[in-house]
């Protein structure tokens, strides 16, 4: 009888709840993620044996199937590849530039940008006339551009203290600069990088010539903020100086390539599903350690660090590092698209892909209710200097899955210095910093087990909490 008694008494302790506070919980996760943690081991992995990953290259594939056999070995429940069709660019040889004046040839440095075709073979050599918008461009019209190469030099704002909204400003540039340009009968573009800093590293990206007839598609390039400077200097002395690019860049036919997606299925509602992710493929100019190999590693740990922690969830958690998000979003879509088809219930969302910096906390595209109910957990977090719960961007990868119910939330580090790396040759692994790494792990982590916890009943019940 008495055995009986001790038992029922353990039973009743458990079900009102003596087990671990969220407090502990968050603590614990903490804790492992700075004292065990894989994540800074796995972006190790990536950047230096294999590097940069553009869809449909060799590393890309090499991502892949490392991130998937590396997902095979923490136990999960369903680790698998999704296919999906990607573009297939290639750079080539190295670019090389420079301009003339006075007699003087000055070698500048630049990059091709995503997606833009080479130069006439031998380059192309013409007069450089400066603008900053399409504005610009308007008022200068045929006459004065006409057989010239464009020099767009928009400078990200400095005053703007979010880096991102700075970037989005001036971004559209660089995407559309050739197909504004070559209205005009321009003969190339040269777009000034999206850096924050003044250095020698062009900083490349996506570039879109849209409708544009292929025979009337120009060259399109960056070029470093420090040559930039010199070159509207330059400029200023002598409007009649002539600058010189040659690239060998070429886009090929489509190719597959794959999702990689691991899952935790869950306990008490396994067809409602959570997910964390970022993207596996980067730009090829340095090792995509912050852009966003960061987003993949801390994204894996997301469920190792679950498991480790003893926290099975309620809801399935699954993992999806998503392949052409640089240029094409292909990844992304793929996912959403096969959801759909599927029927299946996703319930949140969150994406890495601001870089491996400090984590200060999230941004979240849900009802002003559902916000109210994440910012009361903001108190679990103060300890770990995490205070950012706002409405806002979410990710590129995730906003496909955007519908009615969904959460979608994007993880926000300190992005002072995330624009000195982006899309260039120095976003390299010796910029990463593996504590910083491992408490944006550890705070991706925490958020997914707190939502999993507290945010949906279940998705019968989500109208109940919506606006």
């Amino acid at each position: 009888m008495k055995t009986k008694l001790i038992v029922l008494w353990m039973c009743f302790c458990v079900t009102i709840g003596f087990t671990q506070t969220d407090d502990e919980v968050l603590k614990a996760i903490y804790s492992t993620s700075l004292t065990n943690g894989k994540s800074y081991e796995w972006l190790d992995y990536l950047s230096n044996n294999i590097g940069g990953r553009l869809s449909g290259s060799t590393n890309a594939e090499l991502a892949v199937q490392y991130t998937k056999a590396e997902l095979e070995k923490l136990g999960l429940d369903k680790v698998w590849l999704q296919p999906v069709m990607v573009p297939k660019w290639v750079r080539g040889e190295k670019e090389m530039a420079y301009f003339e004046t006075s007699g003087d040839m000055k070698r500048v440095n630049i990059c091709a940008l995503g997606g833009s075709i080479a130069t006439p073979n031998g380059g192309v050599k013409a007069q450089v006339v400066e603008v900053a918008s399409y504005e610009d461009l308007e008022a200068l019209g045929e006459e004065k551009i006409k057989g010239k190469i464009v020099f767009i030099n928009r400078a990200l704002q400095p005053d703007l203290i979010n880096t991102f909204e700075a970037y989005g400003g001036c971004s559209s540039e660089r995407y559309r600069g050739a197909a504004e340009a070559a209205k005009y009968g321009a003969v190339g573009t040269i777009v000034r990088s999206l850096s924050s800093r003044q250095d020698d590293y062009p900083h490349t990206g996506s570039m879109s010539y849209g409708d544009l007839p292929v025979e009337q598609r120009i060259p399109s390039a960056a070029i470093s903020t420090n040559d930039a400077v010199k070159l509207s200097e330059a400029l200023k002395k002598d409007k009649n100086l002539e600058f010189f690019l040659e690239m060998s860049c070429q886009q090929f036919d489509d190719v597959e390539s794959y999702n990689v997606i691991g899952e935790i299925t869950g306990s008490e509602f396994p067809n409602e599903y959570m997910i964390v992710g970022g993207h596996l493929d980067s730009w090829d100019l340095g090792d995509g350690a912050h852009d966003d190999g960061a987003g993949v590693v801390q994204s894996m740990d997301v469920l190792r660090l679950l498991k480790e922690s003893g926290i099975q969830p309620k809801r399935s958690i699954r993992v999806v590092l998503f392949m052409n998000e640089e240029n094409g979003l292909r990844g992304g879509r793929k996912y959403a698209e096969v959801a759909e088809e599927k029927n299946e219930k996703h319930v949140f969302a969150l994406e890495s892909d601001s870089g491996g910096f400090t984590p200060r906390g999230f941004s979240f595209d849900c009802s002003e209710k559902m916000l109210t109910k994440i910012q009361s957990w903001k108190p679990l977090f103060k300890p770990y200097f995490i205070h950012f719960f706002e409405k806002g961007y979410s990710g590129a990868d995730i906003r496909p899955l955007k519908n009615d119910d969904i959460v979608l939330a994007g993880l926000r580090p300190d992005s002072q210095r995330y624009f000195d790396h982006h899309h260039a040759a120095n976003d390299t692994f010796e910029h990463v910093n593996k504590r910083e790494l491992e408490l944006g792990a550890a705070t991706m982590t925490s958020l997914v087990f707190l939502m999993d916890k507290y945010g949906y009943p279940s998705i019968k019940s989500i109208k109940e909490i919506k606006d």
